[in-house]
């Protein structure tokens, strides 16, 4: 990462000359298309599109399970919404603002820091938290210290006069710009503010941490959680008051931003939000776990068996996350896990299917990894001819892998005889696979398999893709 520095100094340089280029291109973006989706359109969409930031706090994946504080917000409120959640990530902002406007999604739910610059671009939802700026800098020298020359090895900064002259990097189109600018005029000196495009605040904290920049900001919360990983920086140095931390909607949603702000309101006085506030940001033991190997962020992993799934699905040409995801909703990635059934293993088994496709050792997780793709692909291309759209195929193959192809053939006849599309998962043959318990259709003359326990199916759908889709968020 040495060279870093080098370029970071450059880019200083090409954006300190246009400091004020990204305000001015923000606030002369005036056109606002007409079709922004507000409350009534989302609602009958079934979906709420947001996009959050990927750091350690907001959103993550940890041992197979998305996780994070702006997550868990989200899906409160997707839930008392009665909403679908769909998060995408991006940690440039102004993207995010950009397609905010463009309406390509409903809510930035981050820790944007409420200001009347951005609030010509977005409208702030109620804040969802408080905290202040501080400065990020070396509470004592690397390891490399002695290959470093000496503007780089600055004594602690305490007096905000003291930042004279210095070069702040922080994150592009961000709070904290507007804020030294402020500060800069305030103390009556220049404040070199390096803007960087490409990273996040934990990732600049990091280089502050390793030596490659000398100081960065970032708001104390998240500050003091990285001082878990980090514990030779030092963030005790304020460079602002208390601000409110709040989501982003488009200033066209008034409707949307109405119901943000009374759940908001309300949520934040129940016990759950402080169990969530607090464990992510003053729960220690819930801090560790970004140490752990099984942390998106610095172990990368989803599980002890990445490289035996990856193995195994490139051989079949499936995403490899897809039958992680699978795994994980089989066994919890525990090799001897056996159900109530008597299916085995990390893909749960059952004996007949392994011997059907040679399965030697049942809890071998590679012999079962194997044989539960061959099962999926074997469920595949019985189902080819019939559904020709690979991603709406891959729907009726999961609730085939759950509850047998039988039941499934028997919902797709269920729902072409009563007027559905019995190649259409969602609203259409799920319908049927979900009620496939009730007598007037298990009873239908075209139901060849009888009786089936529909809800277990039909969340296993739901579920497998929406992990899914969280994994290809933070997993390559």
């Amino acid at each position: 990462m040495k060279h870093i520095l080098s370029i970071l100094v450059i880019l200083g340089i090409v954006l300190f000359a246009s400091c004020n280029e990204t305000v001015q291109k923000s606030k002369s973006k005036s056109i606002i298309p007409n079709n922004i989706p507000d409350l009534p359109q989302i609602i009958e969409s079934g979906r709420i599109r947001v996009v959050t930031n990927y750091n350690s706090t907001n959103y993550f994946v940890y041992k197979g399970r998305p996780m994070g504080y702006q997550f868990e917000l989200l899906q409160e409120f997707a839930n008392f919404m009665n909403l679908k959640l769909e998060v995408t990530v991006n940690n440039d902002l102004q993207a995010n603002y950009s397609d905010l406007q463009e309406g390509l999604v409903d809510i930035i739910a981050s820790s944007l820091a409420v200001t009347r610059e951005t609030e010509e671009l977005v409208t702030f939802t109620e804040p969802h938290s408080y905290s202040r700026q501080v400065l990020i800098q070396q509470a004592f020298p690397p390891e490399n210290y002695r290959n470093l020359s000496g503007a780089q090895l600055n004594p602690l900064i305490r007096n905000q006069l003291e930042l004279a002259g210095k070069s702040i990097y922080v994150q592009k189109g961000s709070a904290f710009v507007q804020r030294l600018r402020n500060l800069s005029n305030e103390i009556g000196d220049s404040i070199h503010i390096v803007e960087i495009p490409d990273y996040e605040v934990e990732q600049l904290i990091e280089l502050v941490a390793e030596g490659e920049i000398p100081y960065t900001v970032a708001d104390e919360n998240l500050a003091r959680v990285n001082l878990n990983f980090f514990p030779n920086i030092d963030v005790e140095t304020a460079i602002s008051f208390s601000q409110k931390h709040a989501w982003a909607v488009n200033k066209n949603a008034p409707e949307l931003l109405n119901a943000v702000n009374n759940w908001m309101v309300g949520f934040k006085k129940t016990a759950q939000y402080h169990r969530i506030y607090q464990k992510y940001f003053l729960n220690k033991r819930s801090m560790h776990i970004v140490d752990a190997g099984f942390h998106s962020i610095k172990g990368g992993r989803v599980s002890i068996y990445d490289e035996l799934i990856r193995q195994e699905s490139e051989k079949f040409n499936w995403d490899w996350r897809l039958i992680a995801s699978i795994i994980y909703q089989e066994s919890r990635f525990i090799p001897d896990a056996e159900s109530w059934a008597g299916a085995l293993g990390l893909m749960q088994l059952m004996p007949e299917t392994a011997d059907r496709f040679g399965v030697q050792n049942i809890t071998s997780p590679r012999d079962n990894i194997r044989g539960g793709m061959e099962f999926l692909q074997w469920l595949d291309e019985r189902l080819i001819s019939r559904i020709e759209d690979q991603e709406e195929r891959l729907k009726f193959v999961l609730a085939s892998y759950n509850v047998g192809l039988g039941h499934v053939l028997d919902a797709m006849r269920l729902a072409e005889k009563n007027g559905k599309n019995p190649t259409v998962w969602t609203d259409n043959v799920d319908y049927y696979i979900l009620n496939k318990s009730n007598p007037k259709y298990y009873n239908d003359p075209v139901v060849r398999f009888g009786y089936c326990r529909g809800e277990e199916p039909f969340y296993y759908v739901r579920e497998i893709l929406e992990r899914y889709d969280h994994y290809k968020n933070v997993m390559r």
